[in-house]
C-alpha cells in the first residue's frame, strides 16, 4: 500500500511539472494584482511551511454559496498529516474529515522556488483531482503567507487567496477567501484550524 502510495504521488508531481509553465501567467497576474505582496528576492523561504510538518487533527468550515451573500457554514473535523519532499523545498499534506455535509479526502502539494523565492501551492480532493491554476506567494515578516491565483467561480471572475499563518504557539491556520474587486475587498469561504496531535 505503501507503495502504491509513493507511485500516485510521484505521478502527481510529474503532473504538475507538465501544468506549472502553463499556470505561471495566471497566477503572476493575481500577484501583480496585489503587488504589495511581492517576494523580497533576498529572503530564502525554503523553512517557510516547516512548522507544517508532522500529524494534526484539524476543524474545517466552509461557507455555503461564496459571493451569494450567504453567511451558511458547515463544519468537519478530520486529521491531517504533512512530510516533506526533496529536502524541504517541496510538502504533501494529505487530509481526511467528516461532517454533516459528508466526507472530505484533500492534498496539497507545496514546491518551492529558490529562483522567485516563492511558493506555489497545488490543490486536489478525491471528488474534483488536482485542481489548478496554482497559487503562488510567500510568507511575509510577520510569519503570515499569502498565495494568490486567478481563477473563475461559477463563471465569475475571482482572484484566490489562501493565508496560512500561527494563530498562538503551535496552531496554524489556513483560510481562503475570493476577490471581485482585483483584491480590494475579500470573503473568506473556507478556514482551517490545526492543532498538533
Amino acid at each position: 500500500m505503501g507503495m502504491l502510495r509513493n507511485v500516485l504521488i510521484w505521478c502527481a508531481l510529474c503532473a504538475v511539472g507538465f501544468f506549472v509553465q502553463a499556470g505561471s501567467v495566471s497566477a503572476q497576474q493575481a500577484n501583480a494584482a496585489t503587488s504589495q505582496d511581492a517576494a523580497p528576492g533576498y529572503r530564502d523561504g525554503q523553512r517557510d511551511f516547516d512548522f507544517e510538518i508532522g500529524s494534526w487533527n484539524i476543524h474545517l468550515k466552509r461557507r455555503l454559496n461564496p459571493l451569494t451573500g450567504s453567511d451558511k457554514w458547515v463544519e468537519f473535523d478530520g486529521t491531517s498529516v504533512t512530510r516533506k519532499v526533496w529536502d524541504g523545498r517541496s510538502q504533501i499534506e494529505e487530509f481526511e474529515t467528516d461532517g454533516a455535509a459528508g466526507h472530505i479526502e484533500g492534498l496539497t502539494l507545496r514546491l518551492y522556488n529558490p529562483q522567485s523565492h516563492q511558493w506555489s501551492l497545488y490543490w486536489g480532493t478525491t471528488k474534483i483531482g488536482l485542481a489548478l491554476p496554482q497559487q503562488v506567494g510567500h510568507f511575509d515578516s510577520n510569519g503570515v503567507g499569502r498565495f494568490y491565483a486567478d481563477d473563475k467561480w461559477q463563471g465569475t471572475q475571482v482572484i484566490i487567496r489562501y493565508k496560512w499563518w500561527l494563530k498562538s504557539g503551535d496552531h496554524p491556520r489556513f483560510e481562503q477567501a475570493f476577490s471581485t474587486d482585483q483584491g480590494r475587498t475579500w470573503e473568506t469561504n473556507w478556514t482551517c484550524d490545526y492543532t498538533r496531535k
